[in-house]
């Protein structure tokens, strides 16, 4: 075949808010018509802390109604078809159409301020909508649930069994745990254990941090009594990537990858430019720092280097690749990385995926495209590479576009 199946890692898809009221269950419909307004609002205030309106109004030009692909199945495939995607993972949305999950759901999941029940009630709502947007195209959607597991271990466990059941093919959890315990806590055991044994990766998604410690109080700016220091922008961008990381951190350190050695975990739209000093630090903490015995054995519970961890159970769902980008799985492992579009985000490759996708893998052998465009993410997923071929054959870029 003279063109590459292509798998995006990255994609999100959501309702406009107040459509998700439908999904969520009878009893939470009076709580979120109440929310529904300080949503927005909020969502509101992110946008103009986030995105400059010229810009993404300009951005957005003529492209209106592709971008309703955010919920919509015909137009939804129309870009899918053009990008030359064979299949998708798909991740709520956020900011950028207005149209994530109630109650705090979606790939942030935040610890404060929420109310535990009714983070699990929209993270049901958006898990029901994801089920029925894959089940209109199963064979190029690939569906993420929402799961809140820092809350309660029993019923995430049983959550992922009931998205398992669902078709539902992998599961999000919290980046940030806030004063609950992190991740190396054998607490959370069980989901690791079922996640690897229904085949369901993990996925935690860049964007969530401790936004406040940035861009100030919300409620502040949301009433025009303050603005956002003139460093915030570029004190979140320097430092977001690691609050994503350090999930990857705190499961190589606590041995669940020792424990659990099939568990697939996904960093997703972390960029992948500091993934070579990451795995570098790692190894010479494990290497060389014990030689200062005051700090006692930290290492013994683990059999491999905490790279060897990262290379066999970690891929990173590489969106918004910058040029030359392919060239650091020289450094990384070429394995991990898997190419993503952001649709329908502005920071993303489309509507210029072909000269986007191009650009970030030149230099590449034809087997180092074809592993980064698909062939990493086939794997990681266990999707079935001749099913995708046929696709491939009709929408897939041409092989000869990256010589």
């Amino acid at each position: 075949m003279d063109r590459h199946i292509v798998v995006s890692s990255d994609c999100h898809a959501g309702l406009p808010p107040e459509q998700y009221r439908s999904y969520v269950d009878a009893k939470y419909r009076d709580a979120f018509d109440q929310a529904l307004p300080i949503q927005v609002k909020l969502t509101k205030t992110m946008e103009e802390s986030f995105l400059i309106a010229d810009i993404n109004a300009e951005w957005r030009k003529g492209h209106e109604k592709l971008l309703t692909g955010a919920w919509d199945h015909s137009e939804r495939m129309k870009v899918m078809d053009g990008d030359g995607i064979a299949v998708e993972i798909i991740f709520p949305d956020g900011i950028t159409e207005q149209n994530a999950p109630p109650f705090g759901a979606g790939f942030a999941m935040p610890t404060g301020g929420v109310v535990p029940e009714l983070q699990w009630a929209g993270s049901h709502a958006h898990n029901r909508w994801v089920t029925e947007l894959v089940d209109m195209a199963p064979e190029r959607r690939l569906g993420l649930a929402c799961i809140p597991m820092l809350w309660d271990v029993e019923q995430a466990v049983r959550e992922i069994g009931l998205a398992h059941e669902n078709g539902l093919r992998g599961i999000i959890i919290p980046p940030m745990w806030g004063k609950l315990p992190g991740y190396h806590h054998p607490k959370y055991d069980p989901v690791w254990e079922v996640c690897q044994d229904l085949d369901m990766p993990i996925h935690v998604h860049i964007g969530p941090s401790p936004i406040e410690e940035y861009f100030g109080p919300l409620e502040a700016l949301q009433s025009g009594e303050a603005t956002a220091p003139s460093g915030a922008m570029g004190a979140y961008l320097s430092e977001v990537v690691w609050w994503s990381s350090r999930t990857a951190t705190f499961m190589i350190w606590g041995g669940v990858f020792e424990r659990y050695p099939k568990l697939k975990f996904s960093i997703v739209e972390g960029a992948i430019d500091w993934v070579p000093d990451y795995l570098r630090l790692l190894d010479v903490r494990y290497e060389v720092t014990p030689q200062a015995q005051k700090l006692g054995d930290y290492i013994s519970h683990l059999s491999m280097k905490p790279s060897d961890y990262f290379r066999r159970n970690i891929r990173l769902g590489a969106a918004c690749m910058s040029p030359g980008d392919g060239k650091l799985g020289e450094a990384i492992g070429s394995e991990c990385i898997m190419w993503g579009s952001d649709y329908p985000h502005p920071e993303g490759s489309w509507p210029h995926t072909r000269d986007q996708v191009v650009k970030a893998l030149a230099g590449l052998s034809d087997d180092q495209v074809a592993a980064q465009l698909g062939g990493n993410a086939i794997e990681f997923y266990s999707l079935d590479a001749e099913k995708l071929a046929p696709i491939a054959a009709r929408v897939g870029p041409e092989k000869a576009w990256f010589h």
